[in-house]
């Protein structure tokens, strides 16, 4: 589905931060953007806001939702799989239950989402699928358990799909936020915190949306964005 043969981007997991910069930055560029999240309330504000947007209420964990929603929205031009799955805790206080949710929706969705997507971009012979991540996908900390394994497959997953598709002139790429994103109630959690202590969403979606334009000459699989003063 697209209007005015604006090509159609594709994000998953659009909440009030970084997939709603995103949403907001492909809609500058001149894209169609379709934005997937359970809130249905929130998409609806978001899409009266974006011109040219449209709303999907989908559970990204839902097969059939998810295949529903592709065929609902058409062939995206580029696909930024956002939704997240988070808990904290450690391997012994984690309920294997939220473990097999944050995978279904970092991992399972990823693999969904390539499936449903990417032979459209094959057949046309470009296309982009940008996955955001952070520093769960390369360790495993203690009170990460519940959450750094399914990361740490996403980003495996997505590596495999780059090496599939690179060739075929789909790019894919992974980007970790190595940072606090700079949204309500992390503020409120952190209080006393500077402003550049942040990462701000505009920022991070900046960068999603130069990886999915980038020249077939100089194209990234991973690539990080952190303050200037962030340890790493």
């Amino acid at each position: 589905m697209q209007a005015d043969n604006k090509p159609l981007a594709l994000v998953t997991g659009v909440g009030p931060g970084t997939g709603a910069a995103v949403a907001r930055r492909f809609a500058a560029g001149g894209y169609r953007v379709a934005m997937l999240a359970r809130n249905a309330d929130r998409l609806a504000a978001l899409a009266a806001e974006i011109p040219d947007s449209i709303a999907v209420p989908c559970d990204v964990t839902d097969a059939a939702a998810l295949e529903a929603a592709i065929s609902r929205i058409g062939a995206p031009k580029v696909v930024i799989h956002n939704a997240v799955g988070g808990a904290f805790g450690n391997f012994m206080d984690i309920d294997p239950a939220v473990l097999q949710r944050n995978f279904d929706i970092n991992t399972m969705a990823l693999l969904r989402l390539a499936q449903l997507t990417t032979p459209a971009m094959v057949s046309a012979g470009e296309g982009a699928l940008i996955v955001t991540g952070n520093t769960s996908a390369q360790r495993g900390k203690a009170a990460f358990a519940g959450f750094a394994p399914t990361k740490a497959a996403q980003r495996i997953l997505a590596e495999s799909i780059a090496r599939d598709l690179g060739p075929k002139g789909v790019h894919v790429a992974y980007l970790i936020v190595d940072a606090v994103i700079d949204v309500p109630w992390q503020r409120e959690r952190l209080p006393d915190a500077k402003d550049d202590f942040f990462i701000h969403p505009d920022a991070i979606a900046d960068e999603i949306y130069h990886l999915a334009h980038q020249p077939r000459g100089a194209w990234s699989f991973l690539a990080e964005v952190r303050p200037f003063h962030e340890p790493w």
